[in-house]
């Protein structure tokens, strides 16, 4: 195995990360997943810009098979944008979504192939393996454009957003209004903004370990 002066900088940056960090603080497990909750209120604060890209920024740093990184985010802040979305929405969903700061259409790009020498250099027929076989590319998406969208939710919550992810819609509505004649298709929608406290609901119920896990 042969190392370049990018793969050494690297080693030593993971290095010292170790070094230095050991595990997530309470606090910020609790911002994340333990304490966090899904939205459906929202104060009217408004979402600046450059939170987004940042949410970007961090989500983008999460493993994909082969660095394909299939996943394509649309954000709706305007109202114009949102009604857009309207009709594609079940009933239940139009009006947090309507009264949300922003929406994020989570999609993915089933031709993320096309970016294989820009994305995995060191080996671009891992992804070109996939040019001729839409079945496989369809799949490769899915699963890797949701993993992106967690680590989206992960990556908005941990600079202070609330989020309120759903898949009640209709996806080929969604795709037919913000990708014709594209290779993009929508996974999920994903409200954010600040929630409102006071309209937060009990948590439900999750598994126990021993009845969802095992260990061999």
């Amino acid at each position: 195995m042969t190392f370049d002066t990018k793969d050494l900088a690297a080693q030593e940056t993971f290095r010292r990360l170790k070094e230095e960090v050991s595990r997530a603080d309470p606090a910020t497990l609790r911002l994340i997943l333990t304490d966090a909750r899904t939205q459906n209120v929202w104060q009217q604060r408004d979402v600046a810009d450059d939170l987004l890209k940042e949410i970007y920024q961090i989500m983008k740093m999460g493993p994909t098979s082969a660095n394909c990184c299939p996943a394509r985010i649309v954000f709706l802040k305007s109202q114009a944008s949102r009604e857009r979305l309207r009709s594609a929405l079940k009933p239940n969903n139009i009006d947090k979504t309507m009264s949300a700061p922003v929406t994020a259409i989570i999609a993915h790009d089933t031709a993320f192939w096309k970016h294989a020498e820009t994305m995995f250099p060191q080996n671009p027929g891992a992804q070109l393996t996939f040019k001729d076989n839409p079945t496989g590319s369809g799949i490769a998406a899915f699963r890797n454009g949701s993993l992106q969208g967690a680590y989206f939710l992960i990556a908005a919550r941990a600079v202070g957003l609330d989020c309120g992810p759903m898949s009640g819609f209709d996806n080929s509505l969604v795709d037919d209004e913000f990708f014709p004649d594209t290779t993009l298709k929508s996974n999920f929608l994903c409200n954010l903004g600040y929630g409102d406290p006071s309209k937060t609901f009990k948590r439900l119920p999750r598994f126990n370990f021993d009845e969802v896990c095992e260990i061999l």
